[in-house]
């Protein structure tokens, strides 16, 4: 499952359905907020139909009837890319009032992976109590937050270090992803 919000950030999460859809025997399953799509019309010039043809299958954000609302439905996990600060402090208190929202929830319940792109910076102490009540639920706080040993030449290369980190959390890793193990030692000195 891929959830979109609206943070700033919209590349990431673009990029995550991109490099799922090149992965064989994974089916995506999306839902995008109304804040997710309007950024991503501001950051990205995309609709919502751009996003939704790099999915299997789409869900309106208030179909909370749906298959991603129940822990019988099975699922590898859950990315939130980005996940807004408003997302991740109603998952860290419960609340499940969307499907975005609920399907985190049943992930968390069902001891499954839930990973959240936090994108906000800088934090304040209830954003980073939102972060630790949500990492002792279960989930995975993992921020885009870029390295640069392998030396981006781009902005995609640098979201890419971000969404190759999700992907390996995911345990779907991408062939391509440049490793630590891949840089010589003359490369860093």
């Amino acid at each position: 499952m891929v959830a979109i919000t609206g943070a700033s950030g919209s590349i990431y999460g673009f990029r995550l359905l991109e490099k799922l859809r090149e992965q064989r025997d994974v089916q995506i399953h999306l839902v995008l907020s109304r804040a997710a799509e309007r950024t991503a019309h501001l950051e990205m010039d995309t609709l919502p139909a751009h996003w939704r043809q790099l999915a299997h299958y789409t869900y309106p954000l208030e179909d909370i009837g749906c298959r991603l609302a129940s822990g019988s439905f099975r699922t590898d996990g859950m990315v939130v890319a980005p996940c807004s600060i408003h997302t991740l402090s109603a998952i860290a208190a419960g609340i499940s009032s969307n499907l975005i929202l609920r399907a985190a929830d049943v992930c968390l319940k069902e001891r499954r992976r839930l990973i959240l792109m936090v994108r906000e910076t800088p934090f304040h102490l209830g954003h980073l109590r939102s972060m630790a009540a949500v990492t002792e639920m279960g989930a995975i706080v993992a921020p885009p937050i870029p390295g640069f040993y392998h030396k981006p030449r781009s902005v995609l290369e640098i979201v890419d270090h971000s969404v190759d980190r999700v992907l390996d959390l995911l345990g779907m890793p991408d062939p391509k992803t440049p490793r630590w193990d891949d840089i010589s030692d003359e490369d860093t000195e």
